[in-house]
């Protein structure tokens, strides 16, 4: 390793840059300040960017998502007290940089970005995501059924995404998942949305969006059952598969996630999202990706703090995964 930028020896792994040493707010921003990819041997765990956002029907602006991410992440610490553990020193974690698609042509970036994720994962990498639109859910779908066969989707979102065209696309933000289960990419007994709210185009939506494979928690459902209630039955209906994490952080409500193209009042707060992703502990967890954040309708970072800890917990959570299987 040729970096001469002073980082902290992780258990063996290479950490962080050495915060006693080099300000948090000096030096490139990779996630976390984790070495990039090609400063390091193996990768355990990277964080890849996908910077696009042609499949948006509102607002634009998530192709700047990985970024915004990125520079909202350099306070995150080495060690994790609510999961007990120093994902950095469990696992080789990495910035695996971005995968440049074609802003133009909605087809040949997915494309794009499926052969991207067959290249990271080819080694046994697992892959924290960040967006981005929702629409790169499909190719990276496509990408671990390779792998895994049939996958369970824990869908955090306030929108199904089940629906079946834009004007006419069928290859859109709001698309991914029916195309999914189109196409035989996961597992139609153990998917599942979490955090649905907000107006519909019509009630058949719900009977539709079951039909492709989905059980719904939504945030009435939180209200009324409670956060335990909600873990375990999330649980229950993912059990014993491989298990590929989405969240759209429009999950959140706008209050605590301003920065997205397509915000609904009444979501989840912080505390609960981040309760439920640290619920995943025991799950076979493929992959992961946090997409829709739009830094341009952001303030003072709130959404890019979001998730920029959301991808921690998530980092986290395969990091004690990899050291069990070690």
């Amino acid at each position: 390793m040729t970096n001469q930028i002073p980082r902290v020896n992780a258990g063996g792994n290479i950490g962080q840059v050495d915060a006693t040493v080099v300000p948090r707010f000096a030096g490139p921003a990779t996630f976390a300040r984790l070495p990039r990819i090609d400063e390091v041997d193996r990768a355990d765990i990277g964080v890849v960017g996908i910077p696009f956002d042609a499949g948006t029907s509102f607002r634009p602006g998530a192709r700047f998502g990985p970024a915004h991410i990125r520079e909202s992440s350099r306070l995150l610490r080495p060690y994790n007290p609510a999961q007990d553990a120093s994902p950095f020193a469990l696992a080789q974690v990495v910035d695996a940089g971005d995968i440049a698609v074609n802003p133009f042509s909605i087809e040949e970036a997915l494309a794009q970005i499926e052969a991207g994720y067959d290249s990271l994962i080819a080694n046994g990498t697992k892959l924290v995501t960040l967006g981005g639109d929702h629409t790169i859910a499909y190719p990276i779908l496509k990408s671990l059924h390779k792998e895994h066969g049939e996958i369970a989707v824990i869908h955090f979102d306030a929108h199904l995404d089940t629906w079946d065209t834009y004007f006419g696309a069928p290859l859109t933000h709001g698309t991914p998942f029916r195309r999914a289960s189109e196409d035989g990419l996961i597992d139609l007994s153990a998917c599942l949305h979490v955090g649905i709210r907000g107006p519909l185009y019509d009630k058949s939506d719900l009977a539709n969006d079951e039909q492709l494979g989905f059980q719904i928690i939504s945030s009435t459902d939180l209200d009324r059952i409670g956060i335990d209630a909600a873990i375990e039955k999330m649980l229950n209906r993912v059990a014993g598969k491989p298990v590929y994490v989405s969240i759209d952080i429009d999950v959140l409500d706008p209050a605590f996630a301003p920065g997205t193209g397509t915000p609904e009042m009444g979501g989840f707060n912080s505390r609960e999202l981040l309760a439920m992703v640290r619920a995943l502990a025991d799950v076979k967890l493929v992959g992961a990706d946090i997409v829709e954040v739009s830094p341009q309708y952001d303030h003072a970072q709130i959404t890019g703090i979001a998730a920029a800890h959301l991808g921690y917990e998530l980092v986290t959570v395969m990091a004690k995964q990899n050291s069990w299987k070690g």
